[in-house]
């Protein structure tokens, strides 16, 4: 077990201002891997403070540099993959194959993506007589997940520090060391002093003295839409800009004419990735009542296949949150077709890959976000029906249509009310938007349109 020390404040390693560490536990095997300091407010009140002074400058240099530190950045990320992969694999508990392709490799090309935005964004506009300005919001508070953990602190970072921000990170307590790593990092692409910032915390105690700073003019955060709901009421009341990226409950709607085998194996896959801890994955599977039970064995058969291929769930407490939902799945009447409550290892925090049958759009496992390998296959009559079940959450995140013609899945898509559709499998887009609609959140991430969260204008009249 390995004890760090410090958090990363103006450029160097500082000592924390308390005593207090958070035990990080590997939940492959249940065993302290290593310790972090738990911040306290006086940590996070440093690390603002370094991100104010450092601000000036850095919002005065020229996008063309800027593009310069995160193209040297992108490049520290890429000599130092396998040291990623390894960290987030030790920490979260994904494969390592996954960690690899997914937990650094998309903030690689996240990254060397904002690089070229800095670069190329018009950050000065002629409207009629006036040259409208887009200039950084100012200093950011960005609070990360543990399901995505370098991804989610890349897609604050990288946009914010194109856009002529300054950042405090403070990431999730159950995966602080790859966030230890992506400081090093910074720091050996030639960031200034003060422009990133890290300090690790608890949520209750290092996060919302981030939010309630008075010192930072954004923030960006990424969780339960519970906890994103209390953060948008203090950053209101404080008169300041969020961000939100929240929870989802996404539908994968299968239309009549789509081919059911692929469909099916994308959309099972596409739920078992991470563990299931993914706020976009496809957990509503949305199938014509004739090619139901067609389906259903599909996604049984497929299911089988992850019981040795996904890894643990982050903590006790996400296993035992997942179990209770199956659980209530099976006594709210859903059907039981694979996997189940039980663990398929005896050491780690694992949930075997579950698919319930014969749910309906009222039930618990069809309407909460559960965050685990748990897929709820639902039948409907027609196409209004299919919208009907898939605009029928709270949520608005993601989504998939399968269909035989392309354009009837492109005009269904249009009427979901959520904030990415993937038709007949469509690939990952980094440069494309991504957020939620209803209570998943406001605001983008990734792209032109993740840069303008970290913007706003100035119009000089002539």
């Amino acid at each position: 077990m390995k004890a760090y020390d410090g958090m990363y404040i103006d450029g160097a390693w500082r000592p924390a201002a308390g005593p207090d560490v958070i035990e990080v536990v590997n939940p492959a095997d249940e065993q302290v891997i290593a310790t972090v300091p738990a911040g306290t407010v006086e940590d996070v009140d440093a690390a603002v403070r370094a991100a104010r002074a450092a601000l000036p400058a850095w919002a005065a240099t020229p996008p063309a540099e800027r593009a310069a530190r995160l193209t040297a950045l992108r490049d520290v990320l890429v000599a130092r993959q396998d040291e990623i992969a390894g960290t987030v694999t030790a920490e979260l508990g994904s494969p390592l194959k996954l960690s690899q392709t997914v937990h650094a490799g998309v903030p690689i090309a996240v990254t060397g993506s904002y690089a070229e935005l800095a670069a190329t964004y018009a950050f000065e506009e002629k409207v009629g007589n006036s040259t409208v300005l887009h200039e950084p919001v100012g200093v950011v508070g960005a609070i990360t997940p543990w399901n995505y953990p370098l991804h989610q602190i890349v897609a604050k970072t990288a946009p914010a520090l194109a856009a002529g921000c300054t950042v405090v990170v403070k990431p999730a307590e159950d995966t602080p060391l790859v966030a230890r790593l992506f400081a090093e990092a910074v720091h050996e692409s030639g960031v200034p002093a003060g422009v990133f910032n890290l300090v690790t915390g608890l949520g209750p105690v290092a996060g919302q003295a981030l939010v309630e700073h008075p010192g930072v003019d954004l923030v960006s955060f990424t969780g339960s839409t519970a906890v994103g709901r209390r953060i948008g009421a203090i950053a209101t009341g404080m008169v300041k800009k969020v961000a939100l990226e929240l929870g989802g409950k996404s539908a994968n709607v299968i239309l009549p004419g789509a081919d059911l085998a692929r469909a099916v194996n994308v959309g099972v896959a596409n739920v078992m990735s991470n563990s299931g801890q993914t706020c976009s994955a496809w957990t509503r599977m949305l199938v014509h009542r004739d090619r139901y039970d067609e389906a259903v064995e599909l996604a049984a058969a497929a299911a089988a296949k992850y019981g040795d291929r996904i890894g643990p769930l982050v903590n006790a407490a996400q296993r035992e949150r997942v179990r209770g939902y199956i659980e209530k799945g099976v006594a709210e009447g859903a059907r039981l077709v694979a996997g189940g409550p039980h663990s398929p290892h005896e050491k780690g925090y694992h949930v075997s890959p579950t698919v319930f049958a014969d749910v309906t759009p009222e039930m618990t496992i069809a309407q909460e976000e559960i965050f685990g390998p748990v897929l709820s296959i639902l039948r409907y009559a027609d196409e209004e029906d299919a919208l009907r079940i898939a605009n029928g959450t709270v949520y608005g995140l993601a989504g998939a249509v399968w269909a035989g013609d392309e354009a009837e899945a492109v005009a269904f898509a249009r009427r979901m009310e959520t904030g990415q559709v993937d038709i007949n499998g469509g690939r990952f887009n980094p440069l494309a938007p991504f957020g939620g609609h209803k209570q998943s959140g406001v605001g983008r991430e990734l792209g032109a349109h993740g840069l303008t969260e970290y913007l706003q204008t100035k119009s000089l009249q002539f």
